[in-house]
């Protein structure tokens, strides 16, 4: 039997539990942790509410928590309620499947300003993570800027730009949307540090922001390069900054009706937050230009004055105790997915955060193959672990509430019966409330 402990009930945990059923099937025990009493990680609570096709991908991850082969153990969190050590003595493989739950720092003065966010805690917000829920943006200015230039820059900024209609069929969460509704936010500038070929947006992305109802995105044609340059882009690129072009000349009937901007601001560095009385009241930016394919500064500064500053620059691995980490890269120390005999790191947890949702499938196939050849080597030992009868025995001891996927499915019934119109759910964002949801085991 092998016994497999998966830290994190995301992607990367699911399709590496995916992976341990078809290659052990029923001589497998895989039991996933999270220490949210609700699982599918980021897709919860990191994609964006209105694009719901995308968390569909949730139901192919059911049919693997379906049986006894998998099981959901939430509520529990690793280095808390059970240390790493005790896991690893208890499983044949333990793989942290974690993922980059937190904000890369901005390295700049003023960073720490009131209403400066990064965008984990402020997606996290909007989408009713129970970390940030109590956050509670300032929506009052009348400019906001966006620091970064991939799809989640993209996302924070067609949250701030929609009408209350266009949520329609989204899962946004009450308060947000609340907060939304009353915003006198009419100027977003999106800042990038290098120009229109570097950016790391995507066309269909990009392409929603022509959709909105009372938003529309502009481009200066100054920071476009010549049309003839287009060519050495790969055609994902190359549709990309087309759509670019596209904003940098905006329909008249929507430049004149359209309350809202949403411009983007190529070759910026920012410099320095401004604050005012510890609040953030502008940023301070030096132009660019892109050398070799870096930014280089030109000592050319400006000020955009703004009421709110968001970064969108990139995530981190929440460090676990006992396990090797590597600073500079923000994420577990590992050589190919090996951390420690025993201990794995699969997707971004592994690799930073790159790639999209699918990529973390043949990651986790990849992680069940090098472990299938660890126990060929001998390099895990002879097994007999105790998993996850272990587990059960030492979870009793301790008192640990564990919440098993036949409560989490009793939660998503409560959430779905409280849903607006409209909506498919109204998430739960307090672990108190999610718990007792569940109702009487």
């Amino acid at each position: 039997m092998r016994h497999i402990a998966i830290v994190g009930s995301g992607p990367a945990g699911y399709y590496t539990a995916e992976a341990a059923v078809k290659q052990w099937g029923e001589d497998a025990r895989v039991d996933i942790f999270d220490k949210l009493p609700v699982p599918f990680g980021l897709i919860r609570t990191g994609v964006a509410p209105d694009h719901q096709s995308i968390k569909a991908v949730a139901r192919r991850y059911e049919k693997t928590a379906i049986g006894d082969t998998v099981r959901f153990a939430g509520n529990i969190e690793i280095g808390r309620d059970i240390a790493i050590e005790e896991l690893t003595e208890l499983y044949d493989a333990v793989i942290l499947a974690t993922g980059a739950p937190r904000d890369r720092d901005l390295p700049i003065p003023g960073a720490d300003s009131a209403n400066v966010f990064g965008s984990a805690a402020f997606v996290g917000w909007y989408n009713g993570h129970p970390e940030y829920a109590a956050l509670a943006p300032d929506l009052s200015g009348r400019h906001a800027v966006i620091i970064g230039m991939g799809n989640v820059a993209l996302d924070v900024a067609r949250i701030l730009s929609k009408t209350e209609a266009e949520f329609g069929g989204s899962d946004i969460v009450a308060h947000a949307l609340e907060l939304l509704r009353d915003s006198n936010i009419e100027t977003i500038t999106i800042l990038g540090r290098r120009g229109p070929h570097q950016i790391m947006m995507t066309p269909k992305e990009l392409g929603e922001l022509l959709r909105l109802e009372r938003a529309v995105p502009r481009v200066e044609n100054a920071d476009l390069p010549p049309p003839e340059s287009d060519d050495m882009l790969d055609p994902g690129q190359r549709k990309s900054v087309t759509l670019l072009r596209e904003f940098a000349q905006p329909a008249a009937a929507d430049r004149d009706a359209k309350p809202v901007s949403i411009e983007f601001d190529f070759f910026a560095s920012p410099k320095a937050i401004i604050g005012e009385e510890g609040r953030v009241s502008g940023i301070e930016v030096e132009r660019t230009k892109v050398e070799a394919g870096r930014a280089v500064g030109t000592g050319e500064t400006y000020t955009i004055p703004c009421g709110i500053v968001l970064t969108a620059i990139g995530y981190r691995t929440a460090p676990i105790e006992g396990v090797p980490f590597d600073e500079r890269a923000g994420r577990f120390a590992n050589d190919e997915g090996r951390i420690l005999p025993g201990l794995y790191a699969v997707g971004w947890a592994k690799r930073g955060p790159s790639g999209t949702i699918g990529t973390n499938k043949p990651d986790g196939f990849g992680i069940v193959d090098l472990i299938e050849d660890d126990i060929a080597s001998g390099a895990l030992g002879k097994g007999g672990k105790k998993g996850r009868e272990g587990f059960d025995a030492l979870a009793a001891e301790r008192g640990l509430d564990v919440v098993t996927f036949q409560d989490w499915k009793r939660i998503e019934d409560a959430e779905n019966a409280a849903a607006r119109e409209g909506s498919p759910r109204e998430k739960f964002v307090d672990i108190d409330a999610m718990i007792a949801a569940r109702g009487a085991d």
